[in-house]
């Protein structure tokens, strides 16, 4: 590839996917800073790595799986260790009720989720990626995907109705926007 072919394609790919990248980054860290840091990370990779990219159809995929990489890579640094154990999952809750949670709360929740669940629960939920195009992100069984899926909701679910009673998930509200910049399209400094 050219090299002014690879200027092109890593801008269309920041064009298309930097508000994606930025959301899913949010959703992962829950912090502002974390999730710029997070996403600039996932351009300089795909920068670096862009020969790795064999079809460009599956770029959102390829990316998202940076950022997810990335996040774990920074959540495990020395002497970190992420683990849930399957008897403290929680079961479903049954006759939810109107929601009444805000967004701080929601994301507070999903901050204490361990990661196994949480990464597909916003990828589901928060990017509208289907099973499959998690399962390919993930590298684990479509089934996996389902059964994760079913226990963050019932994780998430129970971390929200704690003292409140039992409730409906929320309907979410979009994670913040990408950081203000003088380019229209949010363009890193980097990309020239």
């Amino acid at each position: 590839m050219q090299p002014s072919d690879t200027v092109r394609l890593l801008e269309d790919l920041v064009e298309r996917h930097y508000a994606l990248l930025y959301r899913y980054a949010y959703r992962l860290s829950g912090s502002t800073a974390d999730a710029e840091d997070l996403t600039q990370h996932a351009f300089l990779t795909a920068h670096a790595k862009i020969a790795q990219l064999r079809d460009p159809s599956s770029a959102k995929s390829w990316l998202c799986a940076i950022v997810r990489n990335a996040y774990l890579k920074d959540r495990r640094g020395p002497g970190r260790v992420v683990a849930a154990l399957l008897d403290n999952l929680a079961a479903p809750l049954e006759s939810p009720t109107d929601p009444d949670f805000d967004e701080n709360q929601l994301q507070a929740a999903l901050n204490e989720l361990p990661e196994e669940f949480r990464s597909p629960l916003i990828l589901f939920y928060f990017e509208e990626f289907s099973y499959k195009e998690i399962a390919e992100q993930m590298n684990v069984p479509l089934g996996t995907i389902m059964s994760r899926l079913s226990r963050a909701r019932a994780l998430l679910r129970r971390k929200l109705t704690t003292n409140q009673g039992p409730r409906e998930l929320p309907v979410v509200e979009p994670a913040p926007a990408c950081p203000p910049s003088s380019d229209p399209i949010a363009r890193p400094q980097w990309i020239a």
